[in-house]
């Protein structure tokens, strides 16, 4: 069916204008928090970052970020990032279609490309946001990210945006979908930067950091709203 619907523009824009509207009721019917309470103020005072989510929060992270904040977010090549990406850009996001999870992906698919593409974003001002996972293994962040921040030298930032009211998916990533009416959180860690001649060693302990940032924040977020992460078994099972 996803094939089908890359195939046809006009469906995946149609597609893409209802999950915007459906985001922005989302959005404005929450009632959200912030830990810590100036995270706007941090935010601002770091822009442009490169903010990390897991995969599954992938259709959340358009809720964190305050009013006409410049963004621009990795999106898959595939057929259904062609709807992501239209929605985002209904609500005034600028997507780059590439893979970028894994290094090695930085050498095909687009991933070279895409890597220039989100240099040049961080340049010129613009919020990345990407899921660091490795494609299809969730919950274990792959090079790419920190190769990101080593040549822009701009820093990561862990994000999560958890809701009480939610329906959590089955699927490999345990994606969230949040639901209208509900209360939020939405937490951010400590910056971790990437020293632009830092060696293999150093690249890898940044990705274990980054990974223990983004579980840690995963596990207070939820605590926060009485509940736990959906995809708290995968960190386990695919490690």
């Amino acid at each position: 069916m996803l094939k089908t619907i890359s195939r046809f523009p006009v469906i995946q824009a149609a597609i893409g204008l209802v999950l915007a509207g459906y985001l922005k009721l989302v959005r404005a019917t929450t009632r959200f928090s912030y830990e810590p309470a100036d995270l706007i103020d941090r935010l601002k005072a770091n822009t442009p970052f490169i903010a990390a989510i897991w995969h599954g929060q992938n259709f959340m992270i358009t809720l964190a970020m305050w009013k006409k904040a410049p963004v621009s977010v990795l999106i898959t090549r595939h057929g259904d990032g062609g709807v992501v990406a239209k929605a985002c850009e209904a609500m005034g996001i600028k997507p780059i279609r590439a893979s970028g999870g894994d290094q090695r992906k930085l050498e095909r698919k687009g991933g070279a490309a895409g890597l220039r593409a989100m240099i040049k974003a961080l340049d010129g001002g613009d919020i990345v946001v990407m899921t660091p996972d490795v494609p299809k293994v969730a919950r274990v962040s792959g090079l790419g990210i920190i190769a990101l921040a080593r040549l822009s030298g701009r820093p990561i930032i862990p994000m999560v945006v958890a809701t009480s009211r939610r329906v959590d998916l089955k699927n490999w990533d345990r994606t969230s979908i949040c639901l209208p009416f509900s209360r939020g959180v939405i937490k951010i860690g400590e910056p971790i930067y990437v020293a632009r001649d830092a060696d293999e060693a150093m690249q890898e302990a940044a990705r274990q950091k980054l990974e223990a940032s983004l579980d840690a924040i995963h596990d207070q977020a939820y605590a926060t709203l009485g509940t736990t992460d959906p995809g708290a078994a995968l960190k386990v099972a695919n490690r």
